[in-house]
């Protein structure tokens, strides 16, 4: 029998087992996995076990455990699929001249996203841009989201002076994005919808979503409009922590009124520095040619220390966005000082004495491996002077501590095999590796692709879920071609198919 989208397979025939940490007795050999409400119950060669019900054929593929995503801007990642693409642009001049000749929104408005200026030759400027847009409303949007672009039209529909740049950065380029992305349902959730089948056909059963929202109340209404696709963990905000605290929220609880427990309250999110790209990351040194700029801090360690503790106290995890090597001893310091479980989400540059605390303490690294790739150029110029080391996932791992591998989409794509591919060759395009001794191996890779990250990996075995995603290769013995283009031909959450290629 042929399994379609949505059934309940009650076995995958014929599969070989993947995975990190695997216990089972099988090898590489040809097995049959059966599965009951939601759970796998038996694994057995293939055919010694009556095969009942509908069968999923696997023709000797790879199962491995269902994928996870640990740091996605959810509609901001959806909405990216109607904004122009500026990832290629190589100036200034040209980033105008893309949006010049972009689509024009139903709200009349041009957004572009995924500018990279800091290798730029030129700077961007108000009147460049006005002189490729005109009265048109423009908005450009960093890729590492911590600055947009705006023409004169959309600084006065935002109520921004102009400074000459129309550059506006950290907190007033977030209050930017989250008008950007305040559409209404009907708008956002259908690309809700096909971000998910997207990410389903990667082998993805869940993410974390950190939209800058109020993110319950969406989540329970896609839920309701019979969203199946993915489980969720979803974001609290410092401005909305304390509704959270007075609603009764605490990590790992279903949304109130969803229709299934899919989505689920996660941790609250402190951003507490900038980025690298907009070069305001809070670095122990200067950066080149601005002898006084070495970043910022944007929430001060008191109140960090503050947020984190009334967050614990009312069973609410924490993720707290460092990035430069003061941001992360910052957070870190409150980890220590507030006895706070949870992430520090990116962690680019950690000085070397900081790296073994992640374990000491408990502290989950949610890092984004294609970053490493996509800002090499950037951090070889940008922070060539920082003592501290970049991308330090070898050294991380290797120091015990719990890496979670994710997007940060649109940063880059919400794609896990390019994570690991980008975590195990340190590469992409065919340069030479960069930085190959923070490289990991594909089974730490893997892991980390999992719900419970490097140090405990999601396994195929009897009384476990059935999240699931069959492959054509091992992840465990690919080759760098091999892991950024993996077919999925099948992935499963709880037992029912959300893909079928």
């Amino acid at each position: 029998m042929s399994a379609a989208r949505g059934e309940r397979p009650d076995v995958i025939a014929d599969v070989r087992l993947t995975g990190s940490e695997r216990t089972d007795p099988f090898a590489d050999d040809v097995v049959d996995v059966h599965l009951a409400d939601g759970f796998v119950v038996d694994v057995a060669p293939a055919g010694a076990l009556a095969r009942r019900g509908l069968v999923l054929e696997g023709g000797g593929s790879w199962l491995l455990p269902g994928l996870w995503d640990h740091h996605v801007h959810v509609v901001q990642w959806a909405l990216a699929a109607q904004r122009a693409p500026l990832g290629h642009a190589t100036s200034a001049a040209h980033a105008a001249r893309l949006m010049s000749g972009a689509p024009m929104l139903p709200d009349g408005r041009r957004i572009g996203t995924g500018f990279r200026d800091a290798l730029w030759p030129d700077a961007p400027t108000t009147d460049l841009l006005d002189a490729a847009t005109g009265e048109i409303p423009t908005y450009l949007i960093n890729a590492d989201v911590h600055s947009v672009w705006l023409n004169s039209a959309a600084l006065r529909r935002e109520g921004f002076d102009d400074d000459g740049t129309g550059i506006l950065r950290e907190e007033p380029a977030f209050e930017v994005s989250r008008r950007l992305n305040a559409v209404a349902p009907e708008t956002a959730d259908p690309f809700v919808e096909r971000m998910a089948a997207d990410a389903a056909a990667r082998g993805v059963v869940g993410l974390v979503d950190l939209d800058m929202a109020w993110n319950e109340d969406a989540w329970a209404r896609r839920t309701r409009a019979g969203f199946d696709v993915l489980r969720v963990e979803f974001g609290i905000y410092p401005q909305y922590l304390d509704r959270a605290i007075a609603d009764g929220l605490q990590t790992g609880d279903p949304a109130r009124g969803g229709a299934s427990a899919l989505a689920r309250v996660g941790s609250l999110k402190v951003i507490t520095d900038g980025s690298l790209g907009t070069r305001t990351a809070a670095c122990s040194h200067a950066y080149p040619g601005d002898p006084h700029n070495h970043g910022m801090l944007t929430v001060d360690l008191a109140t960090l220390v503050d947020l984190m503790t009334r967050a614990t106290a009312a069973g609410i995890s924490c993720a707290i966005h460092a990035i430069g090597d003061v941001a992360n001893t910052h957070a870190l310091d409150a980890f220590a000082a507030t006895g706070a479980w949870g992430t520090i989400e990116h962690a680019q540059l950690v000085a070397h004495a900081d790296i073994p605390r992640f374990a000491r303490l408990g502290v989950g690294a949610s890092v984004q491996p294609e970053h490493a790739i996509d800002d090499r150029d950037m951090t070889d110029m940008i922070w060539a002077d920082q003592t501290a080391q970049p991308y330090p996932l070898r050294a991380l791992a290797d120091s015990g501590a719990n890496l979670l591998f994710g997007s940060d989409a649109p940063v880059s794509p919400l794609d896990p095999w390019a994570a690991m591919a980008s975590a195990v060759f340190r590469t992409r395009d065919g340069r030479e590796a960069w930085q190959p001794h923070q490289s990991v191996d594909a089974a730490t890779a893997l892991g980390a692709s999992t719900r419970g990250g490097s140090l405990a990996p999601a396994r195929i075995e009897p009384g476990m879920p059935a999240d699931l995603a069959l492959c054509a290769h091992d992840p465990l013995r690919a080759d760098e071609a091999q892991l950024r283009g993996m077919t999925v031909t099948a992935t499963l959450l709880g037992g029912r198919l959300t893909h079928v290629g």
